[in-house]
This record gives structure tokens, sequence and C-alpha cells, in this order.
């Protein structure tokens, strides 16, 4: 089962090649790159300088030479494959390039938006777990019930509702919208967070993952919800189940002591394909709450074709979910001695 993994563990780095080579082919085919945005700047700036009547054409003035400078400074004066092949050697050596917005090592400004999205991350994977699995435990135990009943309807409406389009709905209605103004629109703390206390600033940041939260873990509340239940419902059924009751060991303790444990081998099994989604953020929604996290970078990177930027967060996203998938069987085989990996 070692060699298995073993084997896994080195497949990591051609797939993150061919990941990456890909991306950076269809990166450099988009139009409106950093030299096309150096030229409209300049073209903008002739033109501001020109005043409301200026109409000169800007390429006329521009030399061979300066055009050839400006594509020597980000890097385009090569072969896209050559220019790839040197982006992914400085990767081994785990640099990142600069990024042509912030004018800072990638990893730099990576890693100041980290600290954002892994707190959104760890809270709202904390909060799903803590609500879905005693939810789909009382949902087996209950089930055809009103109670299953109601519960079904009420997780399948918050999940048929797009994470971004509730969060629209949530700060039309409660965040300073026509209805109530009960938190903020935006940001992860208030303007005057350093003048707050220390248990001010908690608060201030609590009240202002409030709704961001809601919509992180509306999707994931039906899928685990129901995977506890299934799970559970599915080892009930079992021959050990019905032989523990005719014993004589109570309905509770057959459910709890044994099969709750074997129910909870497909939960504990998904911690790894967690991790890329704990760190990675949500695009949608920290544009939508304008949250300086990593999905937020991610959206400003892309439509500032930042190029840098979006390479690094494509590496270590990718990188994260090859990982986690690889603890997820590792977990497999750890919590269920049936599974042996060859």
């Amino acid at each position: 089962m070692w060699a298995y993994f073993l084997k896994r563990m080195f497949l990591i780095v051609p797939t993150l090649i061919g990941i990456t080579l890909v991306s950076f082919l269809i990166m450099q085919m988009v139009p409106g790159g950093p030299v096309e945005q150096a030229l409209q700047r300049m073209r903008m700036a002739a033109q501001s300088e020109g005043g409301p009547g200026y109409s000169g054409a800007l390429e006329t003035a521009i030399t061979s030479a300066e055009l050839e400078n400006i594509k020597k400074y980000y890097g385009f004066d090569q072969p896209v494959l050559t220019r790839y092949f040197r982006w992914l050697k400085n990767l081994f050596r785990l640099d990142l390039g600069t990024s042509y917005t912030y004018e800072k090592p990638v990893l730099e400004v990576i890693a100041s938006r980290i600290p954002v999205s892994l707190t959104f991350g760890l809270t709202g994977l904390f909060l799903t777990y803590l609500v879905c699995i005693p939810l789909g435990i009382k949902k087996a135990l209950k089930h055809g019930e009103a109670y299953d009943h109601w519960t079904s309807i009420l997780i399948f409406v918050g999940y048929s509702i797009p994470a971004f389009a509730l969060g629209v709905i949530l700060i039309v209605f409660l965040a300073g919208g026509s209805f109530l103004s009960l938190f903020p629109t935006s940001g992860f703390v208030s303007d005057y967070f350093e003048d707050l206390t220390f248990f001010g600033k908690v608060l201030d940041i609590l009240h202002h993952m409030c709704l961001p939260l809601v919509c992180y873990t509306i999707g994931g509340f039906a899928t685990l919800t129901l995977l506890m239940k299934n799970s559970l419902m599915e080892e009930l059924n079992k021959d050990y189940i019905r032989t523990a009751l005719a014993k004589g060991l109570p309905y509770r303790q057959a459910v709890f002591r044994h099969g709750l444990r074997n129910a909870l081998i497909p939960i504990a099994t998904n911690i790894g394909m967690i991790i890329g989604v704990i760190l990675s953020g949500s695009f949608l929604i920290e544009t939508i709450f304008t949250i300086d996290g990593m999905g937020l970078l991610g959206y400003q990177s892309i439509v500032n074709r930042d190029y840098p930027v979006a390479l690094g967060l494509l590496v270590i996203s990718s990188l994260l979910m090859l990982v986690g998938r690889i603890i997820s069987d590792f977990c497999l085989a750890l919590v269920d001695p049936r599974i042996r990996f060859k």
C-alpha cells in the first residue's frame, strides 16, 4: 500500500506540469495582456495631454525599439514555450515571479490573502460538519417521518439557490438594501477596526463574517447531510446491527456504538478533498462581499491579466487538490480495514 501512495506522490509533478502548461498556453491566447494594457495606458496618457481634440495615433509615436522594451519588461520577447519553461524553472525554485499589478513577489501577494480565506474556510468547514452530521443522523433515525420531510425541503431549497445569488439577496434584504441594515455590505473588518478593543475586534470580524459564511456553507449542507443520512441508514440495515439487536443490545447503543462509527467513514474520507477548498476561497462570494481573500485575488488577477498571480494561485490550488485526493485515499485505507490499495 505504501508503494501505491509513493507512486501517487511522484505522479503529482507530471500532473502539475500538464495543468500549468495548458493553463499557460490558454492565458497567452487571451487578448488584453500586459503589453496591450501598457499601450492602452500610453494611448490614454497621450490623449489626455493632447486635449479633447487630440486625434493623433500613438502607434506612430512608439518606435519598434520601445515596443520591444515593453515586451522584454513583461517577458513577452521570447516564444511562448520558452517563456513557459523559464517560468517552470523558477517555479521549482519557489519563485512565482512578480505581480504586474502590485509590483511585489507573487508569494508575498498570495501570503497576504491566505489568512482571510483560511478563516472563512475553517469556520465554514466547522459549522458545516457541526450542523450536518447531527442533522443527517436524526434524519436517518426519523426516516419517512414529518421531520425528515420538512428538513429535506429546507435543505434542497438552500442547495438550489446559487451561493452568489444568495449573497446578493442577503445584501439587499439584510445589509443596507431596501429593507434592513443589520450587517455590513462588504469587507472583512470595519474602517475603525484598529481603534476597537480586543473583544470589539472579535465581534467586528464575526459581524462581517455572518453573511459570507451563510453563502460559503449553504451549498455543502445538502450533500453532507444526505451523505450522513444515507450512510447511516445503510449501516443500520446490515446484518451486524440486526444481530446486535437480536442479542438484546439497546437500539440507541447499536446505532451510536456500532453503526455510527462505520457510517462516518465516507465523511472522514472527504477531509482531504476539502483542503483545497479551504484555502482557495470563492471567486464570486469574495467578489460580491469585497473580501480580500484568495478568491477575490484570483478574480482580479484574471480581469487585470496579472498572469504571474493567476498562475501562482493555479499552482497552489492544483497542488492542494492533488495532495487532498491522496490524503482522502489514505484516510479511507486508515479507517476502513477492508480497503487496500495496490
